[in-house]
């Protein structure tokens, strides 16, 4: 093999397993996970439960029944006010009077 031919060999490679590495890192930091209970009033993200109709719609700090995404696995670790975690199922904690 030539010089540049070996050059040529090991730059393809390189970019690769560069383009690889990104792919991988990009999937990962897109995984998320719905966590109810952690978003402030009007910051939740879509689907809330009843008394909200979708994004940032939500009328109580930390309102059981509306998610926020989060990174996956993190949302079991995530604190708020009043020694509470958040969930990744609706909870039935400060819930509007509807």
């Amino acid at each position: 093999m030539n010089r540049m031919s070996t050059i040529a060999l090991a730059a393809s490679l390189l970019t690769a397993v560069a383009g690889a590495s990104v792919t991988q890192v990009a999937a990962a930091e897109g995984a998320s996970e719905h966590c109810y209970g952690i978003s402030l009033a009007g910051q939740n993200d879509c689907a809330a439960g009843p008394g909200t109709t979708c994004a940032g719609t939500s009328v109580i700090d930390f309102q059981g029944n509306a998610w926020k995404a989060v990174p996956t696995g993190t949302c079991s670790t995530i604190s708020v006010e009043g020694d509470r975690m958040g969930s990744l199922e609706a909870l039935d904690r400060d819930l509007p009077n509807v």
